[in-house]
Order: C-alpha cells, then sequence, then structure tokens
C-alpha cells in the first residue's frame, strides 16, 4: 500500500523563526516536537546526515538535512514501513511561512494492517501536536486538534504493557 500523509501549518513568522524550529528538533532546546506528551526525538549523533534513531518505536536515519529548510528521515523500523518522513520550511501566502511534514512510504507484511489501525491515528494525532507546539513555540495562538476517541484508547491500552515499544517513553 502507498502512503503520502501530509500535516501542514501556515505560519505568520520570520522565516528564520521558523527555519530554528526544524534546527532544534531532538535537542535539549526541541521547540517542535511535543515531547511533554510524546515520546522525544532522540539520535546518536547531532543532528546530522547519517544520525540514527527515532522516537518510539518509529525508528529512522537522517538522510537529507539542509539546516533550517528541511530534513528528510529514512525509515528503518518498523519492518514494512518502506520510504521517508520530512520537515520542510516554504514561502506562504502574505509574508508567512509554511511548515509541511509529509510521510513518502509503501508499506508490506504487517504494516498493511498496523498502519491503518494504530500508527497512522497515532501519527496523525502526534503531528498534529507538533504543528501545535510549533506555533506555541512562535508565540501565536496553538490550533489544538484533540484525540480522536481511538488515539485515545490506543494510548490507554498501549500504557498498560510495560514494553509498549516505547510509545510514551
Amino acid at each position: 500500500m502507498h502512503i503520502n500523509n501530509v500535516h501542514e501549518r501556515i505560519l505568520t513568522a520570520e522565516p528564520a523563526q521558523v527555519e530554528k524550529l526544524i534546527d532544534s528538533l531532538s535537542s535539549d532546546q526541541d521547540a517542535l516536537w511535543p515531547w511533554h506528551s510524546w515520546p522525544r526525538m532522540r539520535f546518536d549523533l547531532a543532528l546530522s546526515v547519517g544520525a540514527s534513531g527515532g522516537h518510539g518505536p518509529i525508528r529512522y536515519v537522517v538522510e537529507a538535512y539542509d539546516p533550517g529548510h528541511s530534513i528528510t528521515f529514512r525509515f528503518t523500523g518498523p519492518k514494512g514501513f518502506d520510504g521517508f518522513h520530512q520537515f520542510l520550511v516554504s514561502s506562504g501566502p502574505e509574508q508567512s511561512v509554511i511548515l509541511r511534514h509529509t510521510i513518502a512510504m509503501s508499506t508490506h507484511g504487517l504494516a498493511l494492517l498496523s498502519w491503518p489501525l494504530i500508527f497512522r491515528p497515532m501519527h496523525d494525532a502526534l503531528l498534529e501536536d507538533c504543528l501545535a507546539q510549533a506555533q506555541a513555540s512562535l508565540g501565536l495562538n496553538p490550533s489544538i486538534k484533540p484525540w480522536s476517541a481511538w488515539v485515545k484508547l490506543l494510548r490507554w491500552t498501549l500504557s498498560m504493557f510495560p514494553y509498549s515499544y516505547g510509545i510514551f517513553g
């Protein structure tokens, strides 16, 4: 199954302010990732091409990095996720900036079920939280999208298992 999943937010901010958000990923001063309610993004090296890590059960390596403009991560896990995810900053309408996250991948094996049933709803909630975090970090009023009942149930269920692939820590 081919997946093309896009989340974006138009931000009324200077490009340099938004660019700093991408560059802060996985640092102690991470102003983009919603680490207060989702597993932190962590890498074995500083944010750079070749750094390996991920968040929770999602594993990836930094495939391309244009500081302040874009970062692309190639999936290495879970099994059955073949593709990448990316943050990109681009010009928006009337002195705004677009912050976009894209997943482009194919799934196979168990991922044909785990993506639509578990990972996609969790990913969609996480990315909406991420974009709200970006707004808040820029001093803007965050557009918060409540978690669906399914995401709440998944989070509750997975929290019951001490080895739930680090979904919450």
